[in-house]
């Protein structure tokens, strides 16, 4: 039997399934992230990542949770492994380009000129022994492009840990992790990707038995600048803008949902994968779809 639990957290639609497992686990799941929400979120004035970039530039080095620090680790390996185009630091592009507080709300003033950033990952310093992070002068964090799939992760994994399932879907807005018993037996973990442009409607359907899946899209948060200029929030590091594209969605199966999440992004920004062994389908702007890496064995 299926138990699921809906709700909104980290700026997005939350829906956890669990398979054999009671409403309590639901509930503890929606706690976890919460928790992790209030830790990472930058629209939030009092969460740890906010702490760390009010702090950046005092030469002091700021202490954060286990958790936080593994973030920004991760972060800074994502960055390294997708050569920049996975950035962490472009917050401020984003708040430049309007993207200054949750979607919910509209956009915030939009500023023409992109800004000049001068401060890299590289630039960033972690301290493992006392769990500190220091940040240089200019340097601010956005941990929205890893902390939806990371939270999908560790929400999986903590459910597998107890045993206390025999399945369970974690999606965070598209963003998602399975693993175990399908409702009703199914060979498989049924995933809708939506159309780019009407998530009303369905155009595929993937089978997942174990593993994870993340799409990201220059549809969903879009906005008009005072300027006239539509923008959207994916930011292209080498330029500080939102990512001149053709594409309007990129969607990526991992083990993972953090490692889907990043490369969601990254090819997008890319116009092509960023890692050639991983199922991939982008929707062109024409409406035109391309698979990469066997994705076609996904669907049903």
């Amino acid at each position: 039997m299926e138990t699921a639990l809906r709700f909104r957290a980290m700026g997005t639609k939350v829906h956890l399934v669990v398979v054999d497992g009671g409403a309590g686990l639901l509930e503890q799941a929606r706690a976890r992230i919460d928790d992790l929400e209030h830790r990472w979120s930058r629209f939030l004035p009092h969460s740890e990542l906010n702490e760390l970039n009010r702090a950046a530039g005092s030469s002091e080095a700021t202490p954060v949770s286990a958790i936080t620090f593994d973030l920004v680790e991760r972060a800074i390996e994502a960055w390294r492994a997708t050569d920049g185009l996975f950035d962490p630091t472009i917050l401020p592009s984003l708040v430049a380009a309007g993207y200054d507080r949750s979607c919910d709300l509209g956009h915030g003033p939009v500023t023409t000129v992109a800004p000049t950033r001068r401060v890299t990952c590289d630039d960033i310093l972690l301290d493992q022994g006392t769990m500190s992070i220091t940040l240089p002068d200019g340097c601010a964090l956005d941990l929205g492009g890893i902390g939806k799939g990371r939270a999908a992760d560790l929400v999986a994994d903590e459910l597998g840990e107890q045993n206390a399932v025999a399945g369970a879907c974690i999606n965070l807005g598209g963003d998602l992790r399975v693993f175990g018993r399908a409702p009703e037996d199914a060979p498989a973990w049924a995933v809708g990707l939506d159309q780019p442009n009407d998530p009303d409607n369905v155009m595929m359907v993937v089978g997942l038995a174990d593993g994870a899946l993340a799409t990201s899209s220059t549809t969903r948060r879009r906005w008009q600048g005072d300027d006239g200029v539509v923008r959207h929030h994916l930011i292209d590091p080498r330029t500080n803008e939102p990512a001149a594209t053709t594409l309007q969605s990129v969607s990526v199966i991992a083990s993972n949902a953090m490692a889907a999440e990043i490369h969601a992004k990254a090819s997008l920004i890319a116009g092509k994968p960023t890692d050639d062994d991983l199922p991939m389908l982008f929707v062109h702007d024409d409406g035109t779809q391309q698979t990469f890496a066997g994705l076609e064995a996904y669907v049903w």
